[in-house]
């Protein structure tokens, strides 16, 4: 029989291994497409998007590389958002490269343009054995964390989330815009809930789409992290939404040439509440004025490294963000 004080610093070691456990979101850089690679604290992985095709496999190599150094040999589901080339066209060479298990979409491609077609149709010769279809209100099966579809196909949730719906005044000032028929404005988009820890993806969702969701009331609520929409163009990052989801911090997935707008980065720095904008890429159209500090940004120079941003979050709310490139850290305290 082991003796007490064994099993008790036995158990005590079990209860701190489990009360480390993290939520870990790696925000690849594909050059101004979009990667994120997120593991549950279960160890389940999630990725938003594939990038690019081409270039001899480099978006590819890059999220292999950020699943071995998330430890995990799979990827669990892949949430393709729409069927534009930096998000989906990676998908073909990252199935020669890792396992998958499930691929999620939106359904159908609706736009009619040379290149989405021959993107969607090589995605379809990889999706056939595992495949699915979302739609507003489904959910991700991940263990322990809720991750709820709140757009996809052009159609937006209905009824708030829980502890959303509150009237959001930012609506009287943010006038629609021209109706968008690409497959933008047709993301599958979703919030993620891990304990007091919120985070926000809506792919490319463009503005007409995001003021179907936030107005007259707003029906995500208040997030920690926004994943910026659409890579900072302004086609997408209204005040209405950025606003209503009163982020503490943004990342931005955008290229060196690639999102970035100054008006939508402005929009986003100066939203109630935020704290920081973090990039993937130093955005020469934003300029000097229109970017966050050299420390917040993961690659500054045009040709780069690829290094990506990891975020690590606490069920209580509070998160962590690192700078791969210079190894610049900081914490995010829950909120009081």
């Amino acid at each position: 029989m082991r003796p007490l004080s064994a099993l008790f610093t036995a158990l005590l070691a079990c209860g701190t291994a489990h009360a480390a456990k993290t939520l870990d979101v790696t925000f690849v850089d594909v050059e101004g497409g979009q990667a994120t690679l997120i593991v549950t604290p279960a160890g389940q992985s999630l990725l938003v998007d594939t990038g690019w095709r081409g270039f001899n496999g480099r978006d590819a190599e890059r999220i292999v590389e950020a699943a071995k150094k998330a430890h995990i040999k799979k990827i669990d589901y892949v949430l393709i958002t729409h069927y534009h080339r930096d998000h989906v066209g990676g998908a073909p060479q990252l199935a020669d490269r890792i396992p998958v298990g499930t691929w999620l979409d939106h359904g159908p491609n609706r736009e009619d343009t040379k290149v989405v077609r021959e993107d969607f149709a090589d995605y379809q010769r990889i999706n056939k054995a595992q495949h699915q279809v979302v739609k507003p209100g489904d959910h991700i099966p991940l263990k322990g964390v809720d991750v709820t579809i709140v757009s996809a196909d052009g159609n937006v949730i209905g009824e708030p989330l829980p502890g959303a719906g509150a009237a959001n005044p930012a609506c009287a000032t943010t006038p629609k815009r021209e109706v968008d028929t690409t497959e933008n404005a047709r993301s599958a988009g979703f919030v993620l809930t891990w304990g007091s820890f919120r985070l926000v993806d809506l792919g490319d969702l463009t503005w007409n789409k995001e003021l179907d969701l936030m107005c007259p009331a707003n029906k995500l609520g208040t997030v920690d992290l926004y994943v910026v929409s659409h890579h900072g163009w302004n086609q997408s990052g209204s005040p209405a939404l950025v606003d209503a989801l009163h982020p503490r911090v943004a990342v931005m997935d955008n290229g060196a040439r690639k999102g970035g707008s100054p008006d939508t980065w402005q929009i986003i720095h100066d939203s109630p509440g935020l704290e920081d904008i973090w990039q993937l890429h130093f955005s020469m159209e934003g300029g000097a004025d229109h970017n966050a500090p050299d420390s917040f940004i993961s690659n500054v120079d045009e040709q780069c490294q690829g290094k990506p941003l990891v975020l690590t979050a606490s069920e209580d709310g509070g998160f962590t963000i690192t700078n791969t490139r210079n190894g610049y850290t900081k914490t995010y305290p829950p909120r009081s």
